[in-house]
């Protein structure tokens, strides 16, 4: 899918007590006494306990009506997984596990640019799509892995994400491949990769799956940077793009993915900071399917509105509720 330009509820919830903190690492989230927290079939997830269950139930979050949501807290743990999770398309947000791929093969470190990439006849010809989202690129032209990978996260450019799929992998269907693995690594056990850029209504997710991928993509710093980037210039086209993240800069939201189209309705994956008890906390939230079988335009609109009223809610109540639990 893309980016157009113009089972049940459950709460996935970590204890607070001193006993049962919380260390991170390798992706899963660990209780102090070293066994893994799992969520459904297994996957990880935020964990569970008493404690985080009772700051969840006092929140009274403005969860969205329709299609799927999950929302989490680094350190505290999750605040609840509303919507029946089966595997909807997700358009753009697609992009998400591309960039996560992309990072592991070829890492970068915090404001370096990266590996040099020559753009290709195909990624200049799709430029200039009138039925998808793209970015300009001139072929034969040379590219920081870092400027690429920008032009596919801000904008979301799928020419760009078909071209460091073929970069990296020789080829998309080995790339589509690993990202497949990847989301298996990872336990998103109802994900299926189809394509790298979304524009593929195959590929199918859900918010807690995709809520795992967050958590494991946003530990990379390279990665942050990017998905927080206001603007991106296409180098040599005189052309320069907005993020599509509307929400980004308000109430600590620093990024991180959009996604819409006909069939998937408004997508979106979010991360925002907040100080919780006196510590900086890293709040991650997805919201897929919203106004599906509308225009890509009023879902995502949906996806914006319903993900702004989640995180605004949040920022004013989470926090107090923390401490009533602490207290208690």
């Amino acid at each position: 899918m893309t980016d157009f330009r113009a089972a049940a509820r459950r709460s996935l919830v970590v204890p607070l007590s001193a006993a049962l903190a919380l260390a991170t690492g390798m992706g899963t989230w660990y209780a102090l006494d070293g066994g893994p927290l799992t969520g459904p079939g297994g996957a990880p997830a935020a964990g569970s306990g008493p404690g985080v269950a009772a700051v969840a139930r006092s929140l009274h979050l403005p969860w969205p009506a329709e299609g799927q949501a999950s929302v989490e807290v680094e350190g505290i743990g999750g605040l609840g997984t509303r919507g029946e999770q089966r595997p909807v398309p997700i358009a753009s947000v697609t992009k998400v596990m591309t960039a996560y791929v992309i990072l592991k093969d070829h890492p970068m470190r915090a404001g370096a640019p990266g590996a040099a990439i020559t753009a290709d006849e195909q990624a200049a010809n799709e430029s200039y799509s009138s039925v998808e989202t793209t970015a300009p690129v001139l072929a034969g032209r040379t590219y920081t892995q870092r400027r690429l990978l920008e032009l596919m996260m801000v904008p979301s450019g799928n020419n760009i994400a078909r071209l460091l799929a073929r970069w990296d992998a020789g080829g998309e269907k080995a790339f589509v491949a690993k990202m497949n693995e990847a989301a298996g690594a990872l336990g998103m056990g109802r994900t299926t990769y189809t394509g790298v850029s979304g524009m593929e209504t195959s590929t199918r997710s859900t918010s807690a799956d995709q809520l795992l991928l967050a958590r494991a993509v946003m530990k990379d710093p390279a990665f942050r940077e990017i998905v927080a980037t206001r603007t991106v210039e296409a180098p040599g086209a005189g052309v320069t793009f907005r993020n599509t993240n509307k929400l980004l800069g308000r109430n600590g939201v620093i990024g991180l993915k959009t996604g819409s189209s006909t069939p998937a309705g408004g997508n979106l994956v979010w991360a925002a900071t907040q100080e919780i008890a006196g510590t900086p906390r890293l709040i991650l939230g997805v919201v897929l399917h919203q106004r599906a079988g509308t225009t890509p335009t009023e879902g995502s609109t949906a996806a914006h509105e319903a993900s702004r009223a989640l995180i605004t809610e949040i920022h004013a109540t989470l926090p107090d509720a923390v401490g009533r639990s602490a207290r208690a």
